[in-house]
């Protein structure tokens, strides 16, 4: 489990749309199964959120949707968003994953490149067709297990994994790989989020079905987000940093229909530091 912020992190502009087929071609891809017979079904636009990646609980009275980690179940009765982390490694997954699949880790000098941030996560190499492919095989069976276990819709984070990468990782890298999650979380029945990256917004959306989005009220960027998805944009601040007060946030005009304020370490309710309040 992770949460992120965005300061320092962005991308230039004149971005090409993401083309799906296109990204899927070529002998080193992964083949993506077959499409759904439907589209998948989207969020509830405008319910109460919970973002609960510390630990599952009960969620408040009037949340629609709820985002949990891959390892807990979905709410019953509720939109159910499923967490996993597509572009990095899980804190208790990275040192496994070092030795068990040693390519897959971006290297610098022959150490891995970890986030700066959070130390514990290791950098995909998405830099080659090869090496997306093989990522791609190795994360696509978790998004069909989010669809088994009866999860609605995945939520893929660290997109922005590339400006953390000391330039050995482009943005098209990145976008490559997510094509591959999602088509693979389309043919599985799943919707499926762009996670942050508010400038990718414009391009992405379209092609991601919806977007959960970190302090964007925090970081100004909220308008990014909601010019491209809508309503389909949900909303997490955190009440260790923020820009003037939730309050305020709440009042700004054109601000996504879903917003909650969480405590940065997202504990379960009823544990100490756990902070939970919508708009």
């Amino acid at each position: 489990m992770t949460s992120r912020t965005s300061p320092g992190r962005q991308v230039s502009p004149g971005l090409v749309p993401v083309l799906v087929t296109a990204l899927l071609l070529g002998s080193c891809a992964a083949p993506a199964p077959a499409a759904p017979a439907a589209p998948p079904a989207l969020p509830p636009a405008g319910v109460g959120l919970d973002y609960q990646l510390g630990g599952a609980y009960d969620p408040p009275a009037g949340v629609g949707v709820i985002v949990r980690d891959s390892t807990e179940s979905p709410a019953a009765g509720l939109y159910s968003v499923c967490y996993l982390n597509g572009f990095q490694t899980q804190p208790a997954d990275s040192e496994r994953v070092l030795t068990d699949s040693p390519d897959l880790v971006l290297t610098d000098g022959g150490e891995p490149v970890r986030d700066e941030n959070w130390p514990d996560e290791f950098l995909y190499d998405t830099s080659t067709a090869q090496s997306r492919s093989a990522i791609a095989a190795l994360l696509l069976p978790a998004i069909t297990a989010c669809a088994r276990d009866g999860f609605d819709a995945v939520e893929i984070d660290n997109l922005d994994s590339f400006t953390r990468s000391a330039g050995l990782l482009t943005v098209d890298d990145n976008l490559a790989l997510a094509g591959l999650f999602v088509a693979g979380a389309h043919a599985a029945g799943l919707a499926i989020g762009q996670k942050n990256a508010a400038e990718l917004a414009g391009e992405l959306a379209g092609t991601f079905d919806f977007a959960v989005v970190e302090e964007c009220d925090r970081w100004q960027e909220c308008g990014l987000y909601t010019g491209a998805y809508g309503d389909q944009v949900w909303a997490i601040e955190y009440a260790d940093d923020l820009r003037l007060d939730f309050a305020s946030a709440c009042a700004e005009p054109g601000r996504p229909r879903s917003m909650i304020l969480r405590d940065r370490d997202l504990v379960a309710a009823g544990a100490p530091g756990y902070v939970y309040s919508r708009c």
